[in-house]
């Protein structure tokens, strides 16, 4: 049979077409930026082409599937590139908008209120998309949920905030009290009853990635060993609360196993905040539990793209420029992708081991995020993976025991000091090891420079190989399947 008509009569897996469906839409969203809109008629027809095609699976499948989704993906981000250049006639221009936080404010710089702002609108009603960056005075305390009434001098901003305003005039206009935000202002109290600082607000970062209570020099000897994933909340924290819910169940029913890793994970998005980043890992999380519970496995790649796909569709902000998007998923190509390709290379009895297991998924999600956070930031950490291998493993025991402690000075002032002194050991003892590591002359480097072009080229070495290693590892697999067949017929060679 000729290559042309095997090509053409070739039938492509599911899970091939929803990688290029998941590609296309990424790619769309990032092309709309540009602000030239589609014709919807256009690919909602080929979108029509495209339903009567999906049982073939062929090459004209897949050909009219990009296409369909290039275009939903541009469709949508078009609405929002449209909508931001609305900002561009603002910026620069002192104004009053109406804005509600996102989060609790804390003290930034020079003693000001600083959280986002969400729903903006300007004084006659018109909306505004995106988030904004606000610092200011003029309240006492502004709590997540509150709207306000802001006034300054409005400036562009780079990153997730299509905007910032400093030193602006803040009034409170309205309170939305919520049960969840109360119960999480009680456990922080309850957690500075019980633990000194910085032990408390360390162990808050942990939990639910509260960081604005720490002292900078805590922040900077954090960042200083690579440790800032810990107190972000991300996937990691929700990682370890599901895997708790697993072990917790044993072997009961997947059911069961299903519903508590559900309920947690309702119970952890309340409680730290649907932030974009734990948004993410839940998505991610999500997918996996749900393909779990029907027996199905997806493939890491596909499960990334997906959530990725998702996100973007739903915020196009994100593909134009938040680095933490971007570090999110190459942290989780690392971990999901990278790390077990390198795994199964190494000695069997090495595989349960803790320590190893860390320090593999560290220095791979490290090599994904590596030429990203040089380009963008210009800094590295020459100690991240030993930082990483002394502390991160201890990240699951340290969040249960600041769960105890919190629960403690909520309940029971007296008793809160016994219950708190486990998790304060091991809270210093992190502390002290990203101090000690910090202090280590030339262990952090700054203003260096990668261009786009070296980033682009060292990613491009990544993916060739990975692919490179993920085929060996279907080859090697292929042929001890074929190796137990042979033992199973009792065919073994001479």
């Amino acid at each position: 049979m000729p290559l042309m008509q095997r090509l053409w009569s070739y039938r492509f897996r599911r899970t091939t077409l929803i990688f290029w469906a998941c590609l296309a839409t990424l790619g769309g969203v990032g092309l709309s930026i540009a602000g030239y809109s589609l014709i919807s008629n256009w690919y909602l027809l080929s979108g029509l082409v495209l339903i009567g095609l999906l049982k073939k699976r062929s090459v004209v499948t897949l050909m009219v599937l990009i296409l369909v989704m290039t275009g939903v993906g541009w469709h949508r981000g078009t609405e929002f590139a449209l909508n931001k250049q609305a900002y561009l006639a603002l910026y620069g221009h002192k104004l009053t908008l109406k804005v509600t936080a996102l989060n609790d404010a804390g003290y930034g710089s020079l003693s000001q209120f600083s959280f986002d702002g969400g729903q903006v609108s300007l004084a006659d009603g018109h909306r505004l998309v995106g988030k904004l960056q606000i610092s200011g005075f003029g309240t006492n305390s502004v709590l997540q949920g509150d709207e306000l009434m802001v006034t300054g001098k409005l400036m562009s901003s780079r990153g997730a905030y299509q905007g910032r305003m400093s030193y602006a005039q803040m009034t409170v206009i309205k309170h939305q009290p919520s049960i969840i935000a109360e119960v999480r202002r009680k456990f922080s109290a309850g957690m500075q009853t019980a633990l000194p600082e910085p032990s408390a607000s360390f162990a808050m970062g942990l939990l639910i990635g509260q960081r604005t209570t720490l002292p900078a020099n805590i922040k900077q000897d954090i960042l200083s060993v690579g440790l800032t994933h810990i107190i972000a909340v991300s996937g990691y924290n929700l990682t370890i609360m599901l895997g708790a819910s697993q072990r917790l169940a044993g072997k009961r029913s997947k059911r069961l196993k299903t519903y508590m890793s559900f309920g947690l994970m309702a119970v952890f998005l309340l409680m730290a905040g649907a932030s974009a980043s734990i948004v993410r890992a839940a998505i991610v999380s999500t997918l996996s539990i749900a393909a779990g519970y029907y027996g199905r496995r997806i493939k890491p790649l596909n499960l990334i793209l997906i959530a990725a796909a998702i996100t973007a569709w739903a915020n196009p902000f994100y593909v134009w420029g938040d680095a933490s998007w971007f570090l999110s998923f190459l942290a989780f190509f690392g971990v999901l992708v990278l790390a077990p390709l390198l795994v199964s290379r190494v000695h069997p009895a090495w595989q349960n081991m803790v320590l190893v297991m860390v320090a593999i998924e560290s220095f791979c999600a490290e090599i994904m995020t590596l030429p990203y956070v040089l380009y963008t930031f210009g800094q590295m950490s020459l100690v991240g993976l030993p930082a990483n291998v002394m502390v991160v493993a201890l990240v699951p025991l340290a969040m249960l025991l600041s769960v105890v402690a919190g629960l403690g000075g909520m309940l029971s002032t007296a008793g809160a000091g016994w219950l708190a002194w486990p998790a304060n050991i091991i809270l210093t003892y992190m502390l002290d090891i990203a101090h000690l590591l910090s202090k280590i002359p030339h262990s952090f480097l700054q203003k260096l420079s990668l261009s786009a072009g070296k980033m682009i080229g060292l990613y491009v070495v990544v993916i060739i190989v990975t692919f490179s290693l993920m085929a060996k590892t279907k080859l090697t697999n292929s042929g001890n399947i074929t190796d137990r067949k042979r033992i199973k017929s009792k065919e073994l060679p001479a």
